[in-house]
């Protein structure tokens, strides 16, 4: 699995349109077929700070996702809540789901 962790921080008193924008994006997201994954979580001791959790099959589902009318959509809509640039990880899984029982 291919795995990507975001951590975006907002401007206060955005987050509320931050997070209406990053839930339809997750949920569209959930909808294509190289994703197996995307969670997000808000801090809770710094309200204002986000965690996207995206696992997607291949690196190449992840590429095409970034190709999406709504992660494009979500990327021009969060682009001015941002406090500062997103911060992107990737990860590449050792135990993941249900894992070896």
């Amino acid at each position: 699995m291919y795995v990507v962790s975001v951590t975006v921080r907002v401007k206060e008193s955005f987050e509320g349109q931050f997070i209406k924008a990053t839930l339809d994006n997750a949920r569209n997201t959930r909808a294509e077929a190289g994703n197996v994954r995307f969670d997000v979580s808000r801090c809770i001791d710094e309200p204002s700070r986000f965690l996207l959790y995206e696992v997607y099959k291949t690196p190449e589902d992840f590429k095409a996702h970034q190709q999406t009318e709504h992660y494009l959509r979500w990327k021009q809509g969060v682009a001015d809540l941002m406090a500062q640039a997103r911060q992107g990880v990737k990860h590449q899984s050792v135990f993941f789901g249900e894992g070896d029982r």
